[in-house]
């Protein structure tokens, strides 16, 4: 069977990365399990290693892309999947509907819509992909040049790397899938800010992206 490993970037995220890797571990399709924990203050190493995941931290934070290109470095599997450090109600159906399409090669790259309600879930697929949970051949990650693969930037940088090589790009529904919020980690004052930094910083990054692709240097 083809080899594929699991990367999550964790910061902070003590109070969920247990029960991530866990279920994780669980899935026949997963043969390995990487925790990237970026700069973290709280357990979450501990945590993760007690879980059953091998486990690199990185000081000082330096953001989700650089964790996860960190990640795909320690290991030599042919398939990658990225799952968010804070997700609940994660499933190992839930696996197998994000790396199946991979492994079997109907699909280059698949990314995994959070359950946000019949509605808002069926539109997420005509957005941008920008979810955290998505399978992928290692050549679409390697193939993005280095400078795209930091912030909010990664997940637009692939989308566009398929799109613009031909690769098939599969989106399919999680049910179930949710995440702890901001405000449960921070509180509703900072979540606000955070969430309005998070939103500036993925519309930059969308049109650093397309122009970066018109310029034909992705």
């Amino acid at each position: 069977m083809t080899k594929v490993t699991a990367i999550i970037p964790a910061y902070d995220e003590e109070v969920t990365i247990g029960t991530v890797v866990s279920v994780v571990k669980a899935s026949p399709f997963i043969q390995e399990v990487i925790v990237v924990s970026d700069g973290s203050s709280d357990r979450t190493g501990h945590v993760a290693r007690a879980a059953g995941a091998r486990v690199h931290e990185l000081f000082p934070n330096s953001g989700k892309g650089e964790a996860m290109r960190f990640g795909v470095t320690q290991t030599d599997a042919p398939i990658v999947v990225f799952f968010d450090a804070d997700l609940i109600g994660l499933n190992v159906d839930h696996i197998e509907r994000l790396v199946a399409p991979v492994v079997d090669g109907a699909c280059a790259m698949n990314v995994g819509l959070r359950d946000r309600g019949r509605w808002i879930t069926s539109l997420t697929k005509h957005l941008p992909l920008i979810s955290g949970e998505r399978a992928m051949q290692r050549s679409v990650f390697e193939g993005v040049p280095g400078r795209f693969l930091h912030g909010f930037m990664i997940e637009s940088a692939l989308n566009y790397f398929c799109r613009s090589r031909g690769a098939v790009l599969c989106a399919v529904k999680l049910p179930g899938l949710t995440i702890r919020r901001k405000y449960q980690k921070v509180g509703i004052l900072r979540a606000v800010l955070q969430y309005a930094r998070m939103s500036y910083q993925i519309v930059k990054a969308m049109v650093v992206v397309r122009v970066a692709h018109i310029r034909k240097r992705l």
